[in-house]
């Protein structure tokens, strides 16, 4: 099982936000470059909003960063859309045979594994900013000699 597409949606949704941010952002325009329906990228919308990440006008076609790029991690879109709940990118089964040595063992073996795991995944989101990622797209961008925008 991989993690929510909404992560990666989230990310496509800020970086879009910036590099057309002299134009109205609405969600059928971003749903058009993220290829989903506009009802997903207003739930994700919702999400970053609650999150502080991005600024929407309710009845009013447009969306816009609420921070500056290079004070947005990927961990605060990884938080923003609910990708896992606390401690639990990795789930262990509920109920292994207790009669058995492994079955008796395995959540307490393997859980403070999974955690160091968890930790140092979101260690590495939160030393990447949504700045990083937009330099990058632009330098690609350039590279293919395409349009920042879509």
């Amino acid at each position: 099982m991989s993690i929510s597409s909404r992560f990666s949606v989230g990310i496509h949704i800020l970086s879009l936000l910036e590099l057309n941010k002299e134009n109205v952002n609405s969600s059928e325009w971003i749903a058009k470059s993220v290829n989903t329906n506009s009802v997903v990228i207003r739930k994700i919308m919702g999400m970053l909003k609650n999150a502080g990440l991005v600024n929407v006008r309710p009845g009013v076609a447009g969306a816009e960063l609420a921070k500056e790029l290079s004070a947005i991690t990927l961990l605060d879109v990884y938080k923003a859309v609910n990708v896992v709940q606390e401690n639990e990118l990795f789930s262990i089964h509920g109920n292994p045979n207790p009669e058995c040595p492994v079955g008796k063992n395995i959540q307490e073996t393997v859980m403070p594994i999974f955690t160091a795991a968890q930790l140092a995944l979101e260690k590495s989101l939160e030393n990447v900013t949504i700045e990083d990622v937009v330099k990058d797209i632009k330098q690609k961008a350039e590279t293919e000699s395409t349009n920042t925008t879509c």
